[in-house]
C-alpha cells in the first residue's frame, strides 16, 4: 500500500504513476498514463460525471474515463487500483492489502 499525505505527494505504484481523484467522499486511483499520448498527464484532466458516475476527461485526447472501473466506452480499459481513506491518509493498493489495513 502507498500512503499519500498531501495532494502534492506523487509516488509510483508498481513503478507506474497514479492519479488520485476525489468526488465527494470517494477517492479513485487511475493509471496516470494517457493512452493516446503515452504521457503521464491524466491527473491534469477535467473532472465531471456522466449519468451520476464520476469521469475524468483527458485534456490530450478528450476521452472520458469512468473512475470506478477506469473503463472507456469506445476503447480499451485503463488500469485502476482500490483506494481507502483512513485517518486523513489515502491508501492505494490491492484488495488484500486494503483488507489487512482495515484489520490492523
Amino acid at each position: 500500500m502507498t500512503p499519500f499525505r498531501r495532494r502534492r505527494d506523487r509516488r509510483p505504484l508498481r513503478e507506474r504513476q497514479i492519479a488520485l481523484f476525489r468526488f465527494g467522499e470517494r477517492v479513485y486511483a487511475l493509471d496516470n498514463r494517457e493512452p493516446g499520448s503515452a504521457a503521464n498527464v491524466l491527473s491534469r484532466g477535467l473532472l465531471g460525471d456522466v449519468g451520476g458516475e464520476p469521469v475524468v476527461i483527458s485534456r490530450c485526447t478528450n476521452s472520458g474515463y469512468a473512475c470506478a472501473t477506469a473503463g472507456r466506452a469506445t476503447a480499451t480499459n485503463r488500469r485502476y487500483a482500490p483506494v481507502k481513506v483512513e485517518n486523513g491518509k489515502v491508501w492505494v493498493g490491492n484488495q488484500q492489502l486494503l483488507a489487512r489495513a482495515e484489520a490492523s
